[in-house]
């Protein structure tokens, strides 16, 4: 089912003066960076062992980042897992009474395909399914 942490997603207000921080004191991998316009969020991947850190930052006012930075800040978004079968992964969990944000997986960033669950339903922790 689920077989790692695949990134931990972090709001920011701007990429661009968060990568001196990974890059050039921690001296992680940044491997891209690209535009996601069905999330209003510019991403970038930053390679951390087998992980990533997934900067997040909005690229509208109508952007679900944008109201978390406006209520709580720059910080930790959500942390998400990975899956070889996502479908059910997602079935299994509305199953167990879970509350989903999205029950069919989309398309997120790097292509990915991912589905969120509740932060009420994960003990306050905003969790990211997804399946390369």
């Amino acid at each position: 089912m689920i077989s790692k942490i695949d990134h931990i997603g972090i709001a920011v207000n701007s990429i661009d003066e968060q990568l001196s921080y990974y890059r050039d004191i921690l001296g992680l991998e940044v491997e891209k960076i690209e535009s996601v316009p069905s999330q209003s969020v510019k991403v970038c991947f930053i390679k951390a062992g087998d992980t990533h850190i997934e900067l997040l930052e909005p690229t509208s006012d109508d952007s679900t980042i944008k109201k978390f930075l406006e209520k709580n800040g720059p910080g930790v978004h959500h942390i998400a897992y990975a899956t070889d079968d996502i479908v059910k992964v997602v079935s299994d969990m509305k199953g167990k009474d879970l509350k989903l944000l999205n029950e069919t997986p989309k398309q997120g960033a790097g292509g990915k395909l991912i589905c969120f669950v509740h932060p009420k339903s994960t003990f306050g922790v905003l969790t990211e399914i997804c399946q390369d």
